[in-house]
């Protein structure tokens, strides 16, 4: 069971992470799925659980997990430790790139024009500009960062429910906000809304 549920996945990440990148949030879910049967679940551990390699998901684990207990517990859902209903996993990518940005150029305009007289003559009139200064270049670091949960039902072993946002954003930013930000974003998705 545990190995299909990774198998499956491997599959959902692959899929997920090779798609373009933009500020969004999207979920599918099967839509012959009874949510309101799944009253517990469990967390299935990022990358690598058996040989327990470093993996980018890891190192947010704690924000993760933490930001999505308590939007699973908003809809009815216990978290246990044996025997649950429901399988989570989360998952991560980050990918750095630069972004160029050029300040404002001092031009120097040229003009030539030949016509005949009067108004509205016609002819021939050449414009153009010259840059003479200014046009400072400037880096900025920026991060595509996705996050993303998917359920696994743990009778079938398949995918009931999953959901990725992403988002641009600075290292320098409050990560542990951005997390929980983006994870309530991500469980409106959710086929229930949250228990009154």
């Amino acid at each position: 069971m545990v190995k299909l549920i990774r198998a499956t996945a491997w599959l959902v990440f692959f899929f997920y992470f090779h798609i373009g990148n933009a500020q969004s949030v999207s979920a599918d879910f099967n839509t012959n799925t009874d949510f309101k049967k799944f009253k517990t679940y469990a967390w299935l551990a990022p990358g690598d659980s058996v040989l327990n390699r470093p993996s980018a998901a890891k190192l947010f684990g704690g924000y993760i997990e933490k930001a999505a207990n308590a939007e699973l517990k908003n809809r009815g859902l216990k978290l246990v430790n044996e025997q649950p209903d429901v399988v989570m996993m989360f998952y991560t990518s980050v990918e750095e790139f630069t972004k160029y940005s050029q300040s404002a150029t001092l031009s120097v305009g040229v003009g030539v024009g030949v016509g005949a007289p009067g108004y509205y003559g016609g002819g021939y009139y050449v414009g153009g500009s010259v840059p003479v200064a200014g046009g400072k270049i400037t880096a900025t670091t920026l991060e595509d960062g996705s996050l993303g949960y998917s359920m696994f039902d743990t009778v079938t072993g398949k995918v009931v429910w999953t959901c990725k946002a992403e988002k641009q954003f600075k290292m320098s930013d409050d990560i542990a906000k951005i997390i929980n930000d983006y994870t309530v974003k991500i469980f409106k998705k959710y086929p229930l809304k949250k228990v009154k």
